[in-house]
């Protein structure tokens, strides 16, 4: 009865017959909570007042907010049934494509996407408006493809949504996430511009925090942190005021600032308890305030809640860095095994597979693999990651040319980050290059101390080798 009276009030009257409301979902995002989610209705508040939790999610998803994970998955289970009897409701399978890819974004169950792509696909097929598309199927097609990492399936997507729907601000952050994975920041720059001068979407939260990811990227990390504390401010629930909170300890964290990034992942979990990525963030901060037994507690209360190959390549290299190598070992085996339940998913894994390989495993066929990722889709982790595997590879001289690649401005790279720079310090020292790498180690470490377990370390032993200028 409950569900019934949620989907009564969520109907309004179209030329003369009843539709379900639209949602709009909320973020975008690197990979980003709730992007899924954000094209689901035009710019205007929700007006439903709702007692239980689908109707909860779909206050949360209209205002532009991340659901609950409890409430989005009764909100799934209403949307199914839904849609059982009202087969030719498009903006209700969109509704229910794009819940599925938030869901899997938040649980890290590659098993989602498939669903979510059946679902979105069908309301691109039965409901056209004026002979095209309509914008809620494109938008989540384009979420889709982002969360697998296919950028430049979300592109095609995310372009086509925007000419449909150019005045509408949910048709932007799916577009932006997708240049930004293909390393293309001038096209970042211009549709953050073009989102901003919509008055209706500017203020939004969620656009907020997708502004500070663009002010984030271009080294403008006091604006990121004013933006994304302007969002926290504008939170409507918990669970989007956690997903703020997190979003400024990981900001906080890469600035090298882990206690100021503990302080907020611990304040999203306090709002939000079962949120997988402030849990681990928590964890990377005790690590680099050298608790490592409170990390280890936290890394695997993270991988219990959301069980990401990421979290699981973090936990095993702290484990390395703590001298416990069957431990790590067997971190590294959970995250092949992930890797491969999410390629069934359509997630592409190669970027992460080339990661580790090069530091852990087989780093030719990490080139291999790096090489394949980049002539898909050339962003500036991709440039990073395979010239850090041609380094390990004993390939320095061409890996010197990709470490250019993602951290010269000349040649478009516009995220300062302490990885990148150690990488090229490095590649540099095995070069015989000592003034540039002494200068980019040091930068890598005045960026962020704490960088990586294993990194920081090493870059500290080579500035020792190195000397004074």
């Amino acid at each position: 009865m409950e569900m019934e009276r949620v989907r009564a009030r969520g109907r309004v009257r179209v030329r003369g017959r009843v539709l379900p409301r639209p949602l709009i979902a909320a973020l975008a995002g690197c990979a980003v909570l709730g992007g899924a989610l954000m094209m689901l209705t035009p710019d205007r508040p929700a007006t439903v007042s709702a007692p239980g939790p689908a109707g909860r999610a779909e206050r949360a998803v209209t205002g532009g907010a991340p659901a609950a994970l409890p409430d989005l998955r009764v909100f799934i289970a209403d949307r199914e049934a839904y849609v059982r009897t009202h087969a030719r409701d498009g903006q209700a399978w969109a509704q229910l494509g794009s819940a599925y890819v938030e869901r899997g974004l938040r649980t890290s169950d590659a098993a989602d996407f498939p669903r979510a792509e059946r679902a979105l696909r069908t309301s691109l097929r039965v409901r056209p408006v004026s002979g095209a598309r309509t914008t809620e199927g494109l938008v989540g097609m384009a979420a889709l493809a982002n969360a697998r990492r296919d950028f430049p399936a979300a592109r095609k997507w995310g372009e086509e949504a925007l000419r449909q729907a150019p005045k509408r601000w949910t048709s932007y952050p799916a577009l932006l996430n997708a240049y930004t994975g293909l390393g293309d920041y001038k096209a970042v720059r211009r549709t953050l511009e073009r989102l901003q001068e919509l008055r209706s979407g500017a203020a939004v939260p969620a656009v907020l925090a997708r502004t500070a990811g663009v002010y984030r990227d271009q080294g403008r990390r006091e604006d990121a942190q004013a933006a994304l504390s302007d969002a926290a401010a504008r939170a409507t629930s918990p669970a989007e005021e956690a997903e703020w909170q997190y979003r400024a300890g990981e900001l906080a964290w890469e600035q090298g600032e882990p206690a100021d990034g503990l302080r907020h992942f611990r304040a999203a979990l306090r709002l939000d308890p079962g949120l997988g990525s402030a849990r681990a963030g928590e964890g990377r901060a005790l690590a680099a305030l050298n608790r490592p037994s409170e990390a280890l507690v936290a890394y695997r209360a993270a991988l219990a809640e959301q069980p990401s190959p990421r979290y699981a390549l973090e936990l095993g290299e702290l484990y390395d860095s703590l001298g416990r190598s069957e431990e790590a070992q067997a971190q590294y085996a959970v995250l092949r095994t992930r890797v491969a339940k999410e390629q069934v998913g359509g997630v592409d894994g190669e970027l992460l597979l080339g990661r580790f390989e090069a530091d852990h495993g087989d780093a030719v066929s990490a080139v291999r693999r790096l090489r394949a990722e980049w002539a898909r889709q050339p962003g500036l982790d991709a440039a990073d990651a395979l010239g850090w595997a041609l380094h390990r590879s004993g390939r320095g001289e061409e890996a010197l040319g990709w470490a250019r690649r993602a951290t010269d401005k000349e040649h478009g790279a516009e995220v300062r980050s302490a990885l990148y720079v150690y990488h090229r310090g490095m590649i540099e020292r095995e070069l015989g290059l000592t003034g540039p790498a002494r200068r980019h180690l040091e930068e890598a470490l005045r960026i962020n101390p704490y960088f990586s377990p294993a990194g920081v370390p090493a870059a500290k032993e080579a500035l020792s080798e190195l000397g004074e200028p």
